[in-house]
């Protein structure tokens, strides 16, 4: 029994050097946990908090240290030294349907914002003072004003870009350009089983949360309650996937954000995962864990929402 417990001691701290070798620096970065936001220094140690009115779905870190993100309906910059509300523009006022969410915005290259809204179905680019430049209709299968979409990136080409739109409620991804095209489009696969209700490890769906295009051309997928990540040729091949259970002592529930590190890495968020499991991880693509957070006294279970500040 002894030689036993030793023999498991051993790999225990042969484990432990092997991972230790794996774990990067940490990074500053921006979480919320309903509707606070909270400011992680590189250490890992929650340095200043903000309570919203809402819970946003998306956050944005601008090039002067500044953050986008809202407050239910309504898109709010706030100061990077002061953390104060320094423009805001309530969506809703874009709307003519009664029950509406706000689940994305972005910067567009030409300065003005992306909004999508659900409920209306509706991308909108907006200048400060609320113009509509242009708009186009998404399509649904299933609408619903809380499901339309989650997150949408701009995939800029040049001068022009089109938008990768998870689309929640219909368990899609799918392209548009900016008249309101499809152009690609991706049905997320529930790989033979059956949809389980629930936002925790146990349920399971095809609920889309986030796609970023890669460099490659392959479009990398968060797949929200599918617990994985995918990565799809344009011809919608699976040529690499991160499933529930490949990460060492890590159980993905809902995953969320994504965000491509300047290494190649991924960060990837792991929300409704429970206590014990981190809720924003960092992996490179030999599926290897460099880097977490696991903060369940500023943060909490429902950490939807997360960016790592690169510069």
């Amino acid at each position: 029994m002894q030689r036993i417990f030793a023999a498991r001691l051993l790999a225990s701290f042969v484990f432990a050097l092997a991972s230790a070798s794996l774990v990067s620096a940490g990074h500053p970065l921006v979480a919320n946990e309903g509707q606070t936001l909270c400011w992680f220094d590189a250490e890992g140690q929650c340095i200043e908090k903000v309570k919203l009115t809402g819970a946003p779905h998306d956050i944005h870190v601008l090039e002067d240290g500044n953050i986008l993100t809202h407050q239910h309906t309504e898109i709010v910059e706030l100061d990077a030294e002061s953390k104060e509300i320094v423009w805001k523009f309530d969506a809703r006022k874009l709307s003519d349907v009664k029950r509406v969410e706000l689940h994305s915005i972005a910067r567009l290259p030409d300065g003005n914002l992306m909004v999508a809204l659900s409920g209306q179905g509706t991308i909108y680019e907006i200048d400060r003072s609320g113009k509509v430049a242009r708009q186009f209709d998404l399509k649904r299968d299933h609408p619903h004003p809380h499901r339309d979409t989650r997150l949408v990136r701009p995939i800029v080409d040049g001068d022009n870009w089109t938008y990768l739109v998870a689309q929640e409620g219909d368990g899609y991804v799918r392209e548009y350009d900016r008249d309101g095209k499809i152009v690609w489009e991706f049905d997320v696969p529930l790989f033979g089983k059956e949809k389980k209700g629930g936002h925790g490890p146990e349920a399971f769906g095809d609920s889309v949360f986030a796609a970023l295009r890669l460099e490659n051309g392959n479009t990398l997928i968060a797949t929200g309650n599918g617990h994985s990540l995918l990565e799809v040729t344009p011809a919608k091949e699976i040529v690499w996937k991160v499933e529930q259970n490949d990460l060492p002592g890590i159980t993905l529930a809902w995953v969320t954000t994504l965000q491509l590190m300047p290494n190649g890495n991924i960060v990837l968020g792991n929300c409704h995962a429970g206590e014990g499991q981190p809720q924003i991880i960092e992996i490179n693509r030999e599926k290897e864990v460099v880097w977490s957070l696991m903060d369940f006294e500023h943060l909490g279970n429902s950490v939807s929402n997360s960016v790592v500040m690169t510069k």
